[in-house]
């Protein structure tokens, strides 16, 4: 009897026939843990050329029904497919998937090896040169990316905001409004925080940001990593054009720290990130800029967890990974609280 798996290997191989016109093969087809907002498969694939077959290890990220997301997949595909070619370390794009391998938008990458977990980065000893090597890299990785112009690469209609609007005063408004339709019950931290950057310098100043690219999700947990640290990263799915320094403050973000010490992703220095950036041709950092946006940080992220679990509380997902997430609220109002009165 043909279970869901093979049918998703049946439809897989005839799409990717169809891409490439050689015979494909699937094997080892396999769904991965996390991710609350797709489904994340990995397989092998082979394709019948003479005289042997080659074999693709391949990743499809395809939607999860009910879940939000800021991009579609042709969109993300787009973009990752600019950084790819400019360099960065990012998943080689290979097809956007059709119906019939997608329970909604779909797209294959070419997978890389590696680890993703931040608890095996922060405590496993086969990850103490990583650990020592990634606040430098991802420094000036995120140089790279921040240097990536999209609309060279025919990647238009990035979330952005209106023409002369201030960055970082968008995203508040963006965000306020978000979570004024969601909320179910009231969350003080919230609104003092939402008073805290209203008040704050930077808002006024970004009126002198020109937007760029803003890669949305750049966090340890979406870098993929081996012994020796950066192999690429992950999860483009909430890029958007704005204030670069974004990115730079969302990593600090104490959620992404997974236990670890350190403020950059639990395992690095603010200084030592900052420098690398600089040094990888990222422009001058202005800590305070990065403190603004390490507060929207954990306010974002705080909003985005009621979002989820919202989700299945109203019957749309029921994914308890999603259910579970609304708890994590609690943990960003209480951070709030001390990056306020710090």
């Amino acid at each position: 009897m043909a279970t869901e798996n093979d049918e998703l290997a049946s439809n897989i191989e005839r799409f990717i026939s169809n891409e490439t016109g050689v015979n494909a093969r699937v094997s080892d087809l396999r769904r991965l843990t996390g991710g609350a907002s797709r489904e994340t498969w990995s397989l092998d694939v082979a394709l019948e050329r003479s005289p042997e077959a080659e074999v693709l290890p391949l990743i499809l990220q395809r939607d999860v029904r009910g879940a939000a997301k800021a991009l579609s997949r042709p969109m993300e595909f787009a973009l990752m497919k600019a950084a790819f070619d400019e360099g960065v370390a990012a998943p080689e794009p290979l097809w956007v998937g059709d119906e019939t391998v997608g329970k909604g938008e779909s797209f294959f990458v070419r997978r890389v090896d590696g680890e993703t977990l931040p608890r095996r980065l922060l405590r496993e000893d086969a990850y103490a040169d990583a650990r020592r090597a990634l606040p430098v890299q991802l420094g000036a990785l995120l140089a790279d990316i921040h240097r990536i112009k999209p609309e060279r690469h025919g990647v238009v209609g990035l979330p952005a905001p209106p023409d002369g609007a201030p960055p970082a005063a968008f995203e508040i408004e963006r965000y306020e409004q978000i979570f004024r339709m969601i909320a179910p019950q009231t969350h003080p931290a919230f609104e003092l925080a939402f008073r805290w950057l209203r008040q704050h310098p930077v808002v006024a100043e970004a009126t002198s940001t020109t937007p760029g690219l803003v890669h949305g999700d750049f966090r340890i947990g979406n870098v993929l990593f081996g012994p020796e640290g950066l192999r690429v990263m992950l999860d483009w799915e909430l890029a958007h054009m704005g204030d670069p320094m974004e990115d730079m403050g969302f990593i600090c973000v104490r959620s992404w720290r997974f236990g670890g010490a350190k403020p950059v992703g639990g395992i690095g220095e603010r200084a030592e990130f900052f420098a690398a950036y600089e040094a990888a041709g990222g422009g001058k950092v202005d800590p305070e800029r990065v403190r603004f946006w390490e507060v929207f940080g954990n306010l974002r992220w705080g909003i985005i967890c009621i979002s989820q679990a919202k989700a299945y509380l109203d019957g749309i997902s029921n994914s308890v990974e999603l259910a579970s997430i609304g708890r994590r609220t609690a943990e960003t109002e209480w951070e709030l609280l001390e990056l306020i009165d710090s």
